[in-house]
């Protein structure tokens, strides 16, 4: 069964003109400025607008704010003093993802629909255990919580209730009984699965237990399949001519590009290195002149390797910091002690130093806006700040612990400073990739071998 959201009058269709109050514009460098209740200058824009309810004059206004994990997004609000009717909704300002995301969260007592979500407008939700299903672009992106979802799709299906009553279909009796299962799913009974898939990458559900793993929500990236594509208006690229091959080792190639948090254009160096002991990756660096901002990446320059690669690192002295570190993008990272979890394409890849990569944890996991701030509760500021401080120890070599890094397209790297020696305190397994992990790395339906004849025989 699918629902669609409601018809929504705002934001409105027609600006009539700008409310007198209006805030100062923001400086072009901050236009998008970080989501934060003690920031007092960030005031929303206010556009008196018509009202498609009632026709008179309300007000919009209108958010450039930007939340991690999101990038850009403008939060805009509609309110009519005339007839009451108030509407809220939610648009990415950033670009799309370079993959679709998949969040897959199991509901199995209250708290969990007070979990926050960020769903756009391309994103799908489904409810499984019902056979429900919102569709993409049915509903406008909104900020809310799980019951929002299930509210709003309620709201969906009972908008035209009152004229399939009169007349007489037979749909509005199986539409009534279907609100009744919606709403039965708000008192969380029994657990039940919401799944929100949005090719975007641009949708976000809320893990309250971080930096802790979360065993109710899975979280899965994936490659976009051509409809998606089409869906989302991303247009192929025409095939290149193949250039004559030149050696690329020694050379720092630049492209243009745009500043990912003014964008604002700027350039990108790119450089192909090889790493001792290792293979060859390549590093890209953004430098953006007018805000300021640095950004580093590194992509793997080979193949998938034939085995995932588990690296385990007991961490026993304040050297051990110093060692070179090379994380993909599909590479997680656990530490026991810590009872903590990162997972693939978080942070994205990295050439750094382990000391380098822990500071830059420790800050992704403190400084989550959805886990601070006056509505975030004690006992996860709490844990925030015990975490906070145990990474510290570690950092300084005041605590020991175990680093775990587990790749299973087998391209990242840890440097062994006893090479070509063993390392006594690090171990390196290679194993076998499961099903699952090959189907998040696309390598399932990969056909190299045989593929020729195959086209043949379509022709």
């Amino acid at each position: 069964m699918a629902a669609s959201g409601a018809v929504e009058p705002g934001p409105p269709g027609a600006a009539v003109a700008p409310s007198p109050a209006l805030a100062p514009p923001p400086a072009p460098d901050h236009l998008f400025r970080p989501i934060s209740a003690e920031d007092e200058e960030q005031q929303p824009t206010e556009i008196e607008s018509l009202c498609m309810n009632c026709y008179c004059n309300g007000m919009t206004r209108l958010l450039l704010t930007k939340i991690p994990f999101f990038r850009e997004i403008i939060v805009s609000s509609f309110s009519c003093e005339h007839c009451g009717w108030n509407n809220t909704e939610i648009q990415s300002a950033g670009r799309v993802q370079d993959q679709g995301v998949r969040y897959t969260l199991t509901v199995r007592a209250p708290e969990d629909m007070n979990r926050e979500v960020v769903k756009t407008d391309s994103a799908t939700t489904r409810i499984p255990e019902l056979d429900f299903e919102i569709p993409a672009f049915s509903q406008k992106g909104a900020l809310t919580t799980v019951e929002g979802l299930i509210t709003r799709a309620i709201s969906g299906l009972e908008q035209d209730q009152p004229a399939r009553r009169a007349n007489k279909d037979a749909t509005a009796e199986r539409i009534d009984e279907f609100i009744v299962k919606l709403k039965e799913l708000k008192q969380v009974a029994s657990p039940f699965t919401m799944i929100i898939d949005d090719p975007s990458g641009n949708s976000f559900v809320e893990n309250p237990h971080a930096p802790q793993k979360d065993d109710a929500l899975v979280i899965t990236h994936y490659n976009r399949t051509r409809h998606q594509e089409e869906m989302l208006g991303l247009q192929e690229e025409a095939p290149a001519e193949k250039p004559e091959e030149e050696d690329l080792r020694n050379e720092v190639l630049q492209f243009n590009t745009n500043c990912p948090e003014c964008n604002a254009p700027a350039q990108t160096n790119m450089k192909l290195v090889q790493i001792p002991h290792f293979k060859e990756v390549i590093i890209m660096a953004t430098n953006c002149e007018n805000c300021g901002h640095r950004t580093n990446e590194v992509k793997s320059g080979g193949a998938v390797e034939p085995l995932g690669t588990r690296i385990t690192l007991h961490i026993t002295d304040p050297s051990d910091m110093t060692r070179d570190l090379l994380k993909s993008e599909t590479c997680s990272v656990e530490i026991p002690e810590l009872e903590f979890e990162l997972g693939m394409a978080v942070l994205g890849g990295k050439f750094t130093t382990l000391e380098g990569l822990l500071k830059d944890i420790r800050e992704l996991v403190t400084k989550n806006p959805f886990t601070l701030g006056d509505s975030s509760n004690p006992c996860q500021k709490e844990r925030l700040q015990e975490f906070s401080q145990k990474m510290d120890q570690i950092i300084e070599g005041n605590m020991k612990a175990h680093f775990i890094m587990d790749d299973p397209a087998g391209n990242s790297y840890l440097q062994n400073v006893y090479a070509p020696e063993d390392d006594p305190e690090m171990k390196v397994e290679r194993y076998k990739r499961t099903f699952d992990q090959n189907e998040e790395l696309g390598l399932n339906d990969m056909k190299t071998e045989g593929y020729e004849a195959g086209l043949a025989s379509q022709r």
